[in-house]
């Protein structure tokens, strides 16, 4: 969660106008425009006049977004290893001199080390635009009468390229005086020019090399901070941070090489994929120098690397180093689970499972109107997984009711008459909430393009249980959910009404959830997890409706954000903090195990919306489904748990969150993992009882875990104290009070089975005894059904002789003792300081 065609383009090179001779780029998931229930509507932050001339659909979560978003002058993460702003008249760029570390985050604050311009621009904001794009760079023209700058700003370029027409380049100093030009001193009100093809300048930011590529320019340099040429220009100018004076010569010999733009594409043979970026070269493109990020190097196929000691720069995601060449291939692995996992349920849990399977499906809660996207999303995610589930054990008489909820559940999307709708947002091209056209506060800022593959991963899973079990709904509502793909997943310029993988950053390896909230500012992403799901909704999607070329797309896209989460969310508190591919050398950031927001100037272990370990954690794991067995490595999911132990050890923290930091445990040890989950009693976004126990009993070494799980006793009982030796009496019910030492004056009981606990049910009333959250009152017997607060956790009591037993209430996780006039109260703290009761079978 986050807080907050253009008919010009066809010489683009990029995702879909340019490939090299082996990748391909998949056409178009559709071309029909969206009709969706809620109509279409035009957002209430158009883009700005930085998109003049083209059309939509418009990228709406690129690092460069703020360019067009707003009043145009958000600072943006990039290109890196810069980052900048536009004015009215000028791009400003720098690279962050200050690295700091506060004990939750590193922080990389912007700076503008200089503003590029020229002499004749009339300072209207409206002469300058986006003259192209592709899936990595965007190109900045500004313009005055026939006088232009055009820039390439292209992520891994360690220059800035301006390339001028008939205009007289400036640049204007944004960290204070010049205090050196081309070797020349400037003490205060002094000035020099020079004419060369290579000057160094000093100003508060360190030492910049400007290259002429086109001859000789004269520039004038004033100590107060301007540079102006004598004349206007034709030709390219590259500026580039110098941070060592051992880096000069690499830079020097590669000057003259620039890029203009990136082709992205791909191939696929068998299980493994490959990523290619192809540059566009205006010089030797062999001798392209780049630059490359951890995760780049962990995959680059036959690299050619200079020395890290001739070019480097530190950035939020860590040293970026030189590569020479135009053309990267980064192989991944390609996850091959589809609906279920691998492996069957271990045979000691299959009763436990079959059990819950049929418990959580007969309580389904009641279908009711969407009040959002993400927890309706969220629902019909963890209800879908019940359908998989059964059918992987064998129990296909259970997946038709799940069946029916989701098409009942679905039925509102399909409705205009409902309150939440999707429509389709004209503005800048996509399917959003309807309801948050104009507000960042609905649903998490999903009409402003907020996490939406976070939310339409869900919509695309639960869909496809749907399709593969009805062919006849698939048929029906098949270009409805195509619309929620190609949202985020369409990977064609020639789709006329979507933008490119909407959310995907295909330089830095993984998605951004921010979109144009907020003038389209820093990018940001916490839920890695939710983000790979969203990918994995695409996966099953292209599954069930054949579309192989998307499920080959959706499966790189897994791998490649499951990599990045593996990188860049994952902290190793042991790892090496000057291993070249270590994004964070700082060890006390490696110590907090998990980063929970990874942002383009800060990454850090914190949330928009919760400070506790097991919520920066959890976050960053669900939802919980089969394809992440890839993700949670052993060596991160144990020092996740023992990170967090002493918030997995507190009652007083939700189970929602201990339930998955269970389950990515349960990759290092299934059996405790097991044993630890059999204290639950919510299981949060995406999963439930069921989906616990599958995913632990899934696992390659899960052999016999659920052997010795605990569970509760199951038939007619009476309650006895073990404090007084006195039953819960008949004649005090509603209420639960241990009174009468005569059996036959004893209520009887009925224990039932619920997800890792159980029900209590008075046999005489046929209520169900519930606790209320508070432990203000007395146990009563005063509901006709069963819902949170009428769920109990019975254990062995540890201590006690055998068969006495600990009574823990679900709804405020205390145990039962006796309170006044011996009534049973849900009050106590710990299980040693709770009352023993024995049940006495009826």
């Amino acid at each position: 969660m986050v807080w907050l065609r253009t008919p010009g383009l066809v010489a683009l090179s990029g995702l879909l106008t340019a490939r090299s001779t082996l990748g391909v780029v998949f056409g178009p998931i559709g071309t029909d425009r969206p009709a969706p229930a809620g109509g279409s509507i035009a957002n209430d932050q158009p883009p700005n006049s930085f998109f003049q001339g083209s059309a939509p659909p418009f990228p709406t979560n690129d690092w460069w977004a703020g360019y067009g978003a707003g009043n145009g002058d958000a600072v943006v993460g990039g290109p890196f290893p810069y980052q900048s702003s536009l004015t009215a008249t000028a791009i400003q760029f720098g690279i962050s001199t200050q690295r700091g570390f506060d004990g939750t985050s590193i922080h990389q604050n912007p700076q503008t080390d200089w503003a590029a311009g020229f002499v004749e621009h009339d300072g209207n904001i409206q002469n300058h635009k986006a003259l192209s794009w592709d899936s990595q760079s965007v190109t900045v023209q500004y313009f005055t009468g026939t006088s232009t700058l055009t820039s390439y700003l292209v992520p891994g370029s360690p220059y800035l390229t301006f390339n001028y027409a008939n205009s007289t380049p400036r640049f204007t100093s944004g960290q204070g005086a010049i205090t050196s030009f081309a070797g020349t001193a400037l003490a205060a009100g002094a000035s020099a020019t020079v004419s060369a093809t290579k000057f160094q300048v000093i100003n508060g930011a360190g030492t910049y090399i400007i290259y002429s590529l086109n001859g000789a320019i004269s520039l004038t340099a004033t100590n107060a901070g301007v540079i102006t040429a004598g004349a206007t220009f034709n030709g390219v100018l590259r500026l580039v941070k110098l941070n060592a004076p051992g880096h000069q010569a690499l830079l020097d010999q590669y000057s003259a090489n620039y890029p203009r733009g990136v082709a992205t594409d791909y191939d696929f043979n068998g299980n493994v994929g490959t990523l290619r970026f192809t540059w566009s070269v205006t010089g030797n493109a062999a001798n392209l120098l780049m630059l490359t990020w951890p995760h780049h190097r962990l995959k680059l196929q036959s690299p050619n690397y200079p020395p890290t000691t001739s070019l480097s720069y530190l950035t939020t995601k860590g040293y970026m180093y030189p590569a020479i060449g135009n053309v990267w291939n980064l192989r991944y692995d390609l996850p091959t689970i589809t609906w279920n996992a691998p492996r069957t349920p271990d045979a000691s849990c299959r009763a436990s499972l079959i059990a819950g399977l049929e418990y959580e499906i007969a309580h389904l809660p009641a279908v009711t109107a969407p009040g959002d996207f993400y927890f309706f999303g969220g629902n019909v995610g963890a209800v879908s997984r019940l359908a998989l589930i059964a059918e992987h054990v064998g129990r296909n008489d259970l997946v038709t009711p799940v069946v029916a909820y989701l098409k009942a559940s679905f039925s509102f999307f399909f409705n205009s008459t409902s309150a939440v709708l999707p429509a389709y947002e004209t503005a800048w091209g996509g399917i959003i909430n309807k309801a948050g056209y104009n507000s960042v506060w609905v649903d998490f800022g999903n009409g402003y393009y907020n996490d939406h593959h976070f939310h339409y991963g869900y919509f695309l899973a639960a869909s496809a249980v749907i399709a593969k079990y009805d062919a006849q709904w698939l048929n029906t509502y098949r270009s409805t959910l195509n619309w929620f793909l190609r949202d985020i997943v369409n990977p064609s310029r020639n789709d006329p009404y979507f933008a490119v993988t909407r959310c995907r950053d295909w330089f830095a390896g993984h998605s951004w959830a921010s979109g144009i909230a907020n003038g389209a500012g820093p990018r940001d992403q916490e839920s890695i997890g939710e983000a790979v799901n969203g990918y994995y909704g695409a996966l099953l999607w292209a599954e069930v409706t054949g579309n192989a070329n998307i499920k080959n797309y959706a499966r790189l896209l897994i791998a490649t954000e499951q990599h990045a989460a593996q990188v860049y969310w994952h902290l190793y508190p042991g790892a090496n903090g000057n291993d070249r591919d270590q994004p964070y050398p700082e060890q006390g950031l490696r110590n907090l195990v998990t980063i929970g927001n990874v942002m383009d100037y800060q990454a850090g272990a914190w949330l928009f919306w919760g400070a506790q370990k097991v919520q920066i954690a959890a976050i960053q794991i669900l939802p919980v489904t089969p394809i992440n067995e890839y993700m949670y490595d052993a060596t991160w999911a144990q020092a996740v748990y023992d990170y967090t132990q002493g918030e997995l050890n507190d009652p007083t923290f939700g189970d929602e969150w201990k339930s998955v930091i269970y389950l990515a445990y349960s990759q290092s040890n299934p059996a405790v993992a097991a044993q630890r989950s059999t204290s639950l009693t919510t299981w949060g976004t995406g999963n439930t009882f069921s989906n616990q126990l599958y995913y632990i009993s899934t696992r390659a070494n899960a052999a016999n875990v659920c052997t010795s799980a605990p569970s509760n006793p199951i038939g007619n009982f009476y309650i006895q104290s073990t404090t007084n030796n006195a039953y819960v009496a008949t004649s005090s019910l509603p209420n639960l009070i241990a009174s009468t030492t005569d059996q036959t004056q004893a209520a009887q009981f009925n224990f039932a089975f619920a997800p890792n606990a159980g029900t209590i049910q008075a046999i005489s009333t046929n209520q169900f005894v519930t606790a209320d959250d508070s432990g203000n009152f007395a146990l009563s017997a005063a509901r006709a059904t069963a819902s949170a607060w009428e769920v109990f956790i019975v254990r062995q009591k540890q201590g006690a002789a055998t068969g006495v037993y600990s009574i823990l209430a679900a709804s405020n996780k205390q145990y039962i003792g006796l309170g006044a006039g011996n009534s049973l109260i849900n009050n106590v703290a710990t299980e040693a300081a709770s009352t023993g009761f024995r049940l006495v079978a009826v």
